[in-house]
């Protein structure tokens, strides 16, 4: 599952049905996998706009 949210946040161009399917064989259901999509999803979209507007990040984040 991770491995594929990597993937899906960083070459998300290159998610093919065999990604998915590997997400299956796991024992993951459709509705596990697109709950995965969208929580990736979700937290991309925040981060960019969060990035975008310039928002600092807190203080408790270690780089």
């Amino acid at each position: 599952m991770l491995l594929y949210a990597v993937k899906l946040t960083l070459t998300p161009g290159d998610m093919t049905l065999s990604d998915i399917n590997g997400l299956r064989d796991a024992g993951f259901a459709d509705r596990d996998i697109l709950d995965i999509v969208e929580v990736t999803a979700y937290y991309a979209y925040a981060n960019r706009i969060a990035d975008g507007l310039g928002v600092p990040d807190e203080d408790w984040i270690v780089d």
